[in-house]
């Protein structure tokens, strides 16, 4: 089955573009296109979407708002997973991309990114993997840590204390960075033992991906701007 794309962007050319660009694939359907955030969650409430390629700066409601309303089901069906978020930025770690991910997007890219990246990205994220590098994200957060809120030497939060010591190493070392090969690497443990890890610490912490665990590292302490 293709995957079905939704275009979220007020500059009409833009949406143009990408909708060429995705129709030509074998395996993705562009089938709803918006021109605001608002737009977007009404046309939602009808149409199956897998992924939506959403832009963050729009008129009406912005796409943080509304990546945010999207992933909190708070615009769906709550028997039904919603579509996940890729957000479209013009800037490299512009404050926006930020707010989405916190918002509970499963990654960012550039508005000019390369088309087989983009296509590359839809396919990943409809795979359940979040299309950041962890350190991009990293950098992302160490420059706007002081949006987050402020936290005691040792985290104390009441979602770290549901891992396991291995756990919580390992979730340190997804939030400086490391890919699964790296941590396993690091820890003497085989790949496949470390996605296993990864696998529970999501699960455990109800997030949905990598990025969503790196947002949280910082968040809680375990993690601090500019360490590692």
């Amino acid at each position: 089955m293709a995957i079905r794309v939704m275009l979220v962007d007020d500059q009409v050319l833009l949406r143009t573009g990408f909708r060429m660009v995705l129709q030509a694939q074998p395996d993705m359907e562009v089938v709803a296109e918006a021109g605001d955030g608002a737009e977007a969650l009404e046309v939602l409430r009808t149409a199956d979407v897998d992924v939506v390629l959403m832009d963050v700066r729009m008129p009406k409601l912005d796409g943080v708002e509304a990546t945010r309303r999207i992933c909190g089901s708070a615009d769906r069906d709550p028997d039904q997973d919603g579509p996940r978020v890729l957000i479209l930025t013009t800037f490299d770690l512009d404050e926006y991309a930020f707010a989405a991910l916190k918002a509970g997007a499963s990654g960012f890219m550039l508005k000019d990114v390369p088309p087989g990246e983009l296509l590359g990205a839809i396919r990943a994220v409809h795979s359940g993997d979040a299309v950041v590098a962890p350190s991009t994200t990293r950098r992302l957060l160490d420059r706007f840590a002081p949006m987050l809120p402020p936290s005691g030497d040792q985290p104390t939060s009441a979602e770290l204390s549901r891992l396991t010591e291995r756990e919580r190493e390992v979730l340190l070392l997804v939030a400086q960075g490391l890919s699964n090969g790296e941590i396993a690497q690091r820890l003497v443990l085989s790949e496949a033992t470390v996605k296993t890890h990864v696998g529970r610490i999501l699960t455990k912490l109800d997030l949905r991906d990598r990025v969503q665990a790196v947002v949280l590292a910082y968040e809680t302490g375990l993690v601090r701007a500019g360490s590692a």
